[in-house]
């Protein structure tokens, strides 16, 4: 059984996103590669603290975690397994490996990977419900075409930095400390391009936009995030692509409210079929239903249609439909219905009105 996220972080189940990083950076510095050498045990620890952070840091995959444990990540969502933990680690502390300058090297020279993506879609209500294939177009950097992402003129090839001499990163002496930090000449890829490629002048990559086909699941929700690997930002001199995010946005229904997997609708029915009793026809997702209403219903009756919800992410069922009774009194009346209203009050004893009696005893004492 995978370890808990919070026990790898060694933070509580309620501990606030400041809290979580905290202790994310703390284990991240201990337990990096750079600064364990050849430690696989280390190395592994790195990953799993990642992997806890890339999930505890995100509102909407904690909450699924929270909800439904590891299960939540192990039919195609994402989290943890997907992690590339010095990604995560970049991320929190800005850039490269902290421990070029502290621990004299066992930094990554080279190009640069790409930044990741993110993309808003609007989507239907229905879409969410059921799912649906969209078409999205992405500006983004991509790689070039002319020198295959070498940044260099066909023909031609980069050559050795002639300042760090290809580690892509250079000393700078102190006092008694060494520091080392990106090389100014080649930014830290380690080569120099005498030639660049006209078409993207020695980056690797130019300016274009993509169409991408985009499977949204059953059952998504506004917040829920789609990760498509490998279509964000091209990286420099051919370094591998980020990812794209895709954030969706779901529109509101006229008839229907959400709540998770339940799906809400009011009804009104006349006060007569609240009186008498009826078989009315409602709305659900799928298509129309009909429920049978007792007689001497009330306003605000709430009746459940099993397995009329929105389908779970996870695939395991589905939630529910609930009905709320609205009981609709009539106005504009005329003389003849308001004469047959008043006759009716007046036939009408306290047994008719249970609940304004009890109503009546228990505001007695406030009009005494």
């Amino acid at each position: 059984m995978a370890t808990d996220y919070y026990e790898i972080l060694g933070v509580a189940r309620n501990a606030d996103p400041d809290q979580i990083k905290k202790a994310y950076r703390k284990l991240a510095v201990k337990y990096h590669p750079d600064k364990n050498p050849g430690d696989k045990e280390a190395e592994e620890k790195f990953k799993e603290v990642s992997a806890a952070y890339e999930v505890l840091s995100d509102d909407e995959q904690r909450r699924r975690y929270d909800q439904y444990g590891h299960e939540a990540f192990t039919r195609g969502g994402r989290g943890g397994a997907h992690v590339d933990p010095f990604d995560i680690f970049s991320q929190v502390f800005g850039g490269g490996s902290i421990f070029d300058s502290f621990f004299g090297g066992g930094g990554r020279a080279g190009p640069q990977s790409g930044a990741d993506l993110r993309y808003d879609l609007e989507i239907g209500f229905e879409d969410a419900v059921y799912g649906a294939d969209k078409t999205i177009e992405i500006p983004h950097h991509a790689k070039c075409p002319t020198c295959d992402g070498s940044g260099c003129q066909p023909g031609t090839r980069a050559r050795r930095c002639s300042q760090c001499g290809g580690a892509g990163q250079i000393a700078i002496s102190q006092g008694f400390f060494s520091i080392r930090q990106t090389c100014p000449r080649c930014r830290g890829t380690g080569e120099s391009i005498e030639s660049p490629c006209p078409e993207c002048r020695g980056e690797g990559r130019v300016r274009q936009r993509k169409s991408l086909q985009l499977h949204i699941p059953a059952g998504v929700d506004t917040g829920s995030r789609l990760r498509v690997a490998g279509e964000g930002e091209a990286g420099q001199r051919g370094a591998p692509p980020g990812d794209l995010y895709v954030v969706l946005h779901v529109h509101e229904h006229e008839v229907f409210k959400r709540d998770d997997l339940d799906l809400i609708c009011e009804v009104p029915i006349s006060i007569d079929q609240a009186i008498l009793g009826a078989t009315v026809a409602v709305p659900t997702i799928g298509g129309r239903a009909q429920i049978k209403i007792p007689p001497g219903t009330q306003s605000g009756t709430v009746f459940r249609l099993k397995d009329k919800g929105v389908p779970s992410l996870r695939g395991d069922g589905r939630g529910d439909m609930h009905v709320r009774i609205a009981v609709e009194i009539p106005t504009n009346l005329t003389a003849a219905q308001r004469k047959l209203v008043e006759q009716f009050a007046a036939a009408a004893g306290e047994d008719n009105y249970p609940h304004f009696r009890n109503f009546l005893h228990r505001v007695k004492k406030f009009w005494e």
